[in-house]
């Protein structure tokens, strides 16, 4: 028999009444747990302010920045000229920029001719035209001379080409390659045309052919060209490259060490490494004119140094013997000056002498650049706190005040006549409306800037822009005293007060702590009591199960004697 199912003997539903006595015990729990409730919402409402506050302290920092109130504007009467911009080190007013000479870059150009002839020999018998090393490939398709269609593959050989002109020309038009001038010439009696709009083949084109109106049409210019993307030794340069027979090849531009394997590097590999490297020039290979070049990648009038230190790279690309294009300062004045020099196009205070100003000149021109205060940063920064400071107040309020529903129950707020968040209000508002004494400027008070308060809560409010307007346009200086002197500033006087409510050893966090502990304090004590509460549910369940235990051995005693006695 299970003892412990409630009056199984005696009958009596004992269990119940356990619980309920237990229930009753647990009265002061509820009790704690309701104020525990309250803590929280307490809690909850000061780490709301003191949030709202960081806010507000950010805008503080903000505002009390003597920089602030150093930001510059920069405008320019034409913008084609010059574009500028002033960092706090600038002084207001106006520069009248005169741009007589752009900085450009100087550039080094090798000597033309760099690639070998296109053939070794005058006799072109065996030069397939698609392996000839042309700038451009020459394609397979069709071409026109003197209104004659012709048609090659890419397998002819430039002397098949030559004599199939011959033929559809009835031998009028003849072709030939000098490999000491390096050019084709097309003779006639008359004069030749050549192309039309039908022709499919670039021949002419890659081989530099143009109609003159003439019997004689010859290349325009040496036909071989560099093949950047062949290895540097099968790259048809005129002059072969040699990188000292160890494939450590070196050559030095503006002192810079460039390496080069003759039989593994490309040239456009070459060309790369110079252009990412700390040499400070960008190299490239004109194949219209079939030479190499070296642009600085800065202006001014400055050289550039070349040495082969292993092997011949930059003589055998033609650098080495080239001619320098000098690059140009620019030239300029200021306000009227005396001319002054500059190798870039931006113009720091370090040339123009004026402190603070970065102008880029764009063009030869004259243009005017002002420097004005920033007012309109200034005044954000201003209104930014008055919003963040009323932000601040609206949520003390909204935690202190009482509301009404519409049966008329009156509800405090969780904070009401709490004296900690009214104290916050009130210092903050004393300190924002204060008379502040021993200020170098003219204004005194906020209200001097038309920021005054509603009369009916905390709130600030911009009644008159007018006012703010007028003294930053007018006296910007006296503003920066008013909020942001060292020890008297409105800012940093209320910086101040924020960080003693806000701050590790602030009363806002102090309180926070304290209901933190106090919560935690009433966590220990519910635990403690509910302990109390299960040993004496223990001990009543015990003793309930000794009765029915007691009552299950007089019923059974009692079967016995009516059972055998009657």
């Amino acid at each position: 028999m299970d003892l412990g199912i409630s009056g199984l003997a005696s009958g009596f539903d004992w269990k119940t009444l356990v619980s309920q006595l237990a229930d009753a015990e647990r009265t002061p729990q509820t009790r704690l747990r309701t104020e525990q409730s309250k803590i929280a919402q307490q809690k909850n409402a000061y780490d709301s302010i003191k949030t709202q506050m960081g806010v507000l302290n950010n805008r503080l920092t903000t505002l009390k920045d003597p920089d602030l109130y150093n930001s510059r504007l920069t405008s320019v009467s034409d913008s084609a000229y010059i574009s500028a911009t002033a960092t706090t080190a600038s002084a207001v007013g106006s520069y009248s920029f005169n741009v007589t000479q752009l900085a450009t870059s100087s550039r080094f150009t090798g000597s033309s001719d760099a690639g070998a002839p296109i053939s070794a020999t005058d006799d072109v018998a065996t030069l397939i035209v698609s392996d000839a090393k042309l700038a451009n490939t020459i394609t397979a398709g069709t071409l026109t001379v003197n209104g004659k269609q012709i048609t090659i593959a890419s397998t002819d050989t430039l002397k098949g080409v030559f004599d199939k002109i011959s033929t559809a020309t009835s031998g009028a038009v003849i072709g030939t390659y000098s490999t000491s001038a390096d050019k084709i010439s097309l003779t006639s009696s008359d004069p030749i045309v050549l192309g039309s709009a039908g022709d499919s083949s670039n021949f002419f084109q890659a081989c530099k052919l143009y109609n003159n109106g003439a019997g004689t049409i010859t290349s325009s210019s040496n036909l071989g060209a560099v093949k950047t993307s062949s290895t540097i030794a099968n790259s048809n340069l005129k002059t072969a490259v040699s990188d000292g027979g160890s494939g450590a090849g070196e050559f030095k531009i503006n002192g810079v060490s460039i390496s080069f394997d003759a039989t593994t590097d490309g040239i456009t590999d070459v060309l790369n490494r110079i252009n990412n490297s700390a040499a400070g020039v960008n190299a490239t290979y004109d194949q219209v004119n079939d030479c190499f070049s070296l642009t600085n990648k800065t202006t001014g009038d400055v050289g550039v140094a070349l040495e082969d230190v292993t092997g011949n790279f930059l003589a055998a690309t033609g650098l080495s013997g080239g001619s320098l294009t000098r690059g140009k300062n620019l030239l300029y004045t200021v306000n009227g000056g005396g001319q002054l020099v500059n190798r870039s196009n931006q113009i720091s205070s370090d040339s123009s002498g004026i402190s603070g100003l970065t102008a880029n000149a764009i063009k030869e021109g004259s243009t005017t650049v002002t420097v004005a205060s920033d007012s309109a940063k200034i005044k954000t920064a201003i209104t930014s706190f008055i919003s963040d400071y009323n932000k601040v107040q609206a949520m003390i309020d909204a935690q202190t005040s009482s509301t009404t529903d519409s049966t008329g129950k009156v509800t405090g707020g969780i904070l009401q006549n709490d004296p900690d968040a009214s104290s916050i209000a009130k210092s903050l508002r004393s300190t924002s409306f204060g008379q502040i004494s021993g200020l170098s400027g003219v204004f005194k008070q906020i209200s001097d800037f038309g920021i005054d308060t509603s009369g009916t809560d905390n709130s600030l409010s911009l009644k008159d822009s007018s006012k703010l307007d007028a003294a930053l346009a007018t006296d910007v200086s006296s503003v920066k005293d008013f909020f942001s002197n060292s020890t008297k500033g409105l800012a940093v006087s209320l910086a101040s007060v924020v960080d003693k409510i806000i701050g590790d050893d602030g009363s806002l966090t102090s309180r926070s702590k304290h209901l933190t502990d106090q919560s935690t304090s009433i966590d220990d004590q519910v635990v403690e009591l509910e302990k109390r509460v299960q040993d004496d549910k223990d001990r009543l369940t015990a003793s309930f199960i000794a009765m029915e235990s007691a009552q299950a051995k007089n019923t059974q005693q009692l079967s016995f004697l009516t059972k055998n006695f009657g």
